[in-house]
């Protein structure tokens, strides 16, 4: 409606202004007016232009200030053409990425579709496999319940065999100990069946005299490491002087001794000097040649070298015995004492030992003795042979012995 009132307002506005310019144009003519020096009716022509160039003007400024549009059409025209051109662009590309949008939602309904048909299989498998699985959570539980029962068997099994253990090792340790004695005593057999042959073989010199010093019996021994080659001799020389008074005061006692009796071969002497010259630590014995009856006026003996060495070690368990329940006699428990000491010996010279026994305190047997007869009547108890400190090969061996463990429901 208001574009027909613009055009309408228009052609009156024309009309009105070509009424004028007329009019004026008329009146400029019949005035015979001239502008800029033109003839009049030239003037005329002018002002009429000018009329209608004002009316052209009027009208296209009242349009513009009527009509936004036509102000917009006139002037953003091709601003406007050009976001058009933009806009559809874009419009067809949203049509695009609509298109494929649609496309992608279709494809993710149909994967939806096959991922709930999926869902819905896997919840029936899982309703399967919960139906399965209770009687495995139910045969699990008993299975749980029996590995609880073969656990406690288990330990107590455990149990036993430790127990089976510490009896079968104990049973061991008694084996071997007996096994012990057994070659002690077996070495004492063997010693005395020596001692029998010996005191066979002297029975002629027993008859005519009491023999002092028996063969093979030690009448002098030292440790010596010299410093120098030449004391060899100086050494050799005291250890026969002390050999010859030790025999000479067992040969004949009361007598002063005044005389050389030892009789030692000069080759072995010289033979002895060439061995200690050489370096380290050695036992020098003058051991006797033969049975030498009490008043004889001779001595044969020979020497004996061997390198010194640690044969006992301070703490060292020589021996080992048991004592039974059932032992209980003084006499018994002496004797079994003895024996135990006898195998420390034997066991001290089979490691190398010169010294002819071994050195422990009677008192301290007395009252072991005395103690293992007071245990009480089911105690079973071990003893050891224990030595007191080091000893190389010709110094005397202490030994001490110790209780060291019991068994039953007493101790000692």
């Amino acid at each position: 409606m208001s574009g027909w009132l613009l055009i309408l307002a228009l052609l009156v506005l024309g009309g009105v202004l070509s009424a004028l310019g007329d009019r004026l144009g008329s009146r400029v003519g019949k005035a015979r007016l001239s502008l800029f020096k033109l003839r009049p009716r030239r003037t005329a022509v002018l002002i009429t232009v000018l009329t209608g160039s004002l009316i052209s003007a009027m009208s296209l400024g009242l349009m513009l200030l009527v009509s936004e549009r036509l102000r917009t059409g006139l002037f953003e025209l091709d601003q406007l053409e050009e976001r058009l051109s933009g806009t559809r662009s874009q419009l067809e590309a949203s049509r695009q990425r609509l298109s494929t949008s649609q496309a992608e939602v279709a494809r993710a309904q149909a994967g939806q579709r096959k991922v709930q048909q999926e869902l819905a299989q896997a919840e029936r498998r899982s309703a399967a496999l919960r139906k399965e699985l209770a009687p495995l959570q139910a045969q699990r539980a008993r299975l749980e319940r029996d590995k609880v029962a073969l656990e406690q068997q288990n330990r107590s099994l455990e149990g036993q065999r430790a127990r089976l253990s510490e009896v079968v090792r104990g049973r061991d340790a008694e084996i071997q100990r007996t096994e012990a004695e057994l070659a002690a005593v077996r070495e004492r057999i063997a010693a005395g069946a020596q001692e029998l042959r010996e005191l066979e073989n002297n029975l002629i010199a027993l008859r005519r005299g009491d023999v002092v010093i028996t063969t093979g019996q030690s009448l002098a021994s030292a440790k010596v490491k010299l410093e120098n080659p030449g004391q060899a001799r100086e050494v050799i020389t005291a250890l026969l002087q002390q050999a010859n008074l030790n025999a000479f005061r067992r040969v004949l006692p009361g007598e002063a001794v005044d005389r050389q009796i030892l009789l030692v071969p000069s080759n072995d002497i010289s033979r002895l000097e060439g061995l200690l010259a050489r370096p380290g630590t050695w036992v020098v014995s003058i051991l006797s040649a033969a049975n030498v009856l009490r008043g004889e006026r001779q001595v044969l003996a020979f020497p004996d070298l061997r390198p010194n060495r640690r044969v006992v070690a301070a703490g060292e368990v020589m021996a080992r015995t048991t004592i039974e329940a059932g032992l209980r006699s003084p006499d018994q428990l002496a004797r079994r004492l003895n024996l135990l000491l006898a195998a420390a010996y034997a066991q001290a010279q089979r490691q190398g030992t010169m010294e002819d026994g071994l050195q422990f305190d009677a008192a301290s047997f007395n009252q072991l003795t005395q103690r293992l007869a007071e245990r009480p009547s089911d105690a079973v108890v071990q003893l050891e042979a224990v030595a007191l400190r080091d000893a190389d090969t010709p110094d005397p061996i202490s030994v001490e012995l110790r209780i060291s463990g019991n068994r039953g429901a007493g101790r000692p």
